[in-house]
């Protein structure tokens, strides 16, 4: 049986590419799930991928990978991160390994970045690595949940 990773993404990542190129870089979403469904598939597993602008909706997705028994969970709620508590609790909740990933440094930003409620919930955070900081996710959660890399 395969192994299921879901990775989620917030608002605003359905523009990468075109919003702020200057600091999110001009790699697409479309470009993410690529190198997200590559890498999984490295370690035997699948990403599902999936993006969405609405709070409720992230939650939602949360619950389904623990209704589907994936193993992990990368995510980057975008501007959630640093507001939402509804999905730090699903997080929590389904109590599925989870790594948080912000392709800009967020510590280099505004203020009001520096806070995150999904890092609370996560065993590990990346940001600062562009889009590379998911294929780096995918590879610390394989290590983290005993999944070995295919040759």
């Amino acid at each position: 049986m395969t192994k299921t990773i879901y990775v989620l993404n917030g608002p605003n990542l359905n523009l990468l590419g075109t919003r702020e190129p200057e600091i999110y870089g001009h790699h697409t979403l479309a470009d993410v799930e690529k190198l997200c469904r590559d890498t999984a598939s490295r370690f035997g597993a699948e990403a599902v991928c999936r993006q969405t602008n609405r709070e409720g909706e992230i939650v939602d997705l949360i619950q389904e990978a623990a209704a589907k028994k994936a193993v992990g969970i990368i995510i980057n709620a975008g501007g959630y991160s640093h507001t939402s508590i509804a999905i730090h609790d699903a997080l929590v909740g389904v109590q599925i390994p989870t790594v948080e990933v912000h392709v800009s440094n967020v510590y280099a930003r505004e203020r009001f970045r520096h806070q995150s409620f999904i890092a609370k919930a996560a065993f590990a955070s990346l940001c600062g690595f562009g889009i590379e900081g998911y294929r780096l996710a995918i590879q610390g959660l394989a290590a983290r949940i005993g999944l070995a890399a295919k040759t």
